[in-house]
């Protein structure tokens, strides 16, 4: 299996593109600010034809490319139906201060072909079984990627609900502390620990690894609340 990622705009955030191997179809996982064209470069650099764009949540700094990347190569986008409207209005998703910072305007739209997510779902695309999780609490249609290699490994396109030592915040519009413990509860902390999980922000972990040392998970096993709100990433 190959993955292909690489931090793009302002706030470093990840974007990974996934296939079988070399020359093969590939699904192209959060294509945020300043993707397209380091997108465009992996693509020739290892002879991949895009399939699909899929979306751990709606906001801009995950998406901020899917429209031209999706239109350019005529593929459809995926993203969870509670967060659909973040596409076409990015600024809804972020705070007062964020807004304000880009003068109350910043321009997106939706694909021409979205088609929505559902908790439980399988997606078969480029070749690839890859199983939804809808876990809500960072944003309300936030949903990891789970997908087996054929190495028998287990990845985990985590988005912003899991970092390396951190979590997700949920003190932007649509957070939520409360969905956000049940999501690490009843969706992350149920995973096998050899899980590799590929955040939406930082470097790579594993379910084990964040199991003992993440102080956010702590206690969430037994059945404790998070404290809020959740400043994470």
């Amino acid at each position: 299996m190959l993955v292909v990622g690489f931090p793009t705009g302002a706030l470093q955030a990840n974007c990974y593109l996934i296939a079988p191997g070399e020359g093969e179809a590939c699904v192209i996982v959060d294509p945020g600010q300043d993707a397209a064209e380091p997108v465009a470069e992996a693509i020739k650099e290892h002879g991949l034809t895009p399939v699909a764009a899929i979306l751990t949540h709606g906001h801009f700094d995950h998406c901020f490319a899917v429209a031209p990347i999706c239109d350019g190569n005529d593929i459809p986008a995926w993203i969870h139906p509670d967060d659909r409207d973040l596409l076409s209005d990015p600024l809804k998703g972020v705070s007062a201060e964020s807004a304000a910072f880009f003068g109350g305007k910043l321009a997106m739209r939706e694909p021409q072909e979205v088609r929505e997510l559902t908790d439980q779902s399988v997606l078969d695309l480029a070749g690839l079984s890859m199983t939804v999780d809808h876990t809500p609490g960072h944003t309300q249609g936030s949903v990891t990627f789970r997908c087996g290699t054929q190495e028998g490994g287990r990845l985990l396109f985590a988005g912003d609900t899991l970092f390396a030592g951190s979590i997700g915040r949920t003190d932007l519009p649509g957070g939520d502390v409360h969905k956000m413990a049940q999501s690490l509860r009843t969706k992350i902390l149920t995973l096998p620990d050899d899980t590799v999980v590929l955040p939406g922000h930082g470097p790579t972990t594993t379910i084990g690894r964040e199991r003992v040392t993440n102080p956010f998970l702590a206690g969430l096993e037994e059945g404790s609340t998070v404290p809020g709100p959740l400043r994470g990433l």
